[in-house]
């Protein structure tokens, strides 16, 4: 199927969304709903299975929040650059806890020994990055739930601030408002998420000089 190119005004002159960056923006939109999914599938299975199998749902999450952070259209690209170091130093933690603790270890020695959050913690913080992108653009109140829980439920924990059932509850919370940030993105236009590209080429033409 071809899609005709548009053409828009940009604040630095016209600029024309393709097929291929429609294709990114799905990318993106699938990638970081694999995220959703995955976290949800590893609440649930964790509560009604126990840890044991709970890794794979982690390491798709992983995969997914790699390719969110590929797909994503940030402008400034530093920041862009910055929020794919993070998720790649969580996936290091990750498996340095893995190769300590085990695959089926993961969870339990998290939640026995908070400390390895600063290990995995970048992944999340990154996450947290998207989410405070998709508040920051679009003023969705579900972005809340990685923007400002998953750190805040981060951090309580790791310092002694919750209880097991408080951060249970938080982490539920802060997955079920991911799951709708998401599911809300898919019937905007392909151009709300990537934004104006003219900003895109000005940027990159001042990176050149």
């Amino acid at each position: 199927m071809n899609i005709t190119p548009v053409t828009y005004e940009g604040v630095y002159g016209p600029f024309t969304v393709t097929a291929e960056d429609r294709r990114e923006v799905l990318l993106y939109r699938l990638s970081f709903l694999v995220v959703a999914l995955a976290q949800i599938a590893a609440l649930a299975q964790w509560r009604l299975l126990g840890p044991a199998w709970c890794w794979p749902w982690l390491l798709l999450l992983l995969a997914g929040l790699g390719g969110a952070l590929r797909w994503v259209h940030i402008y400034l690209r530093p920041l862009h650059r910055t929020l794919q170091l993070f998720w790649l130093l969580g996936c290091c933690g990750f498996a340095f806890l893995a190769w300590r603790a085990g695959l089926d270890g993961l969870l339990p020695e998290l939640v026995h020994q908070p400390l390895w959050i600063w290990a995995v913690g970048p992944a999340f913080a990154a996450l947290a990055g998207l989410g405070f992108k998709e508040f920051f653009c679009f003023q969705r109140p579900e972005a809340i739930g990685v923007t400002l829980l998953l750190p805040a439920l981060l951090l309580g924990w790791l310092v002694g601030l919750f209880s097991p059932a408080v951060a249970s509850t938080l982490l539920v919370l802060e997955s079920v408002l991911l799951l709708v940030l998401v599911l809300r993105k898919f019937p905007m236009p392909e151009e709300a998420d990537l934004g104006d590209l003219s900003v895109f080429t000005h940027l990159d033409a001042g990176l050149e000089i």
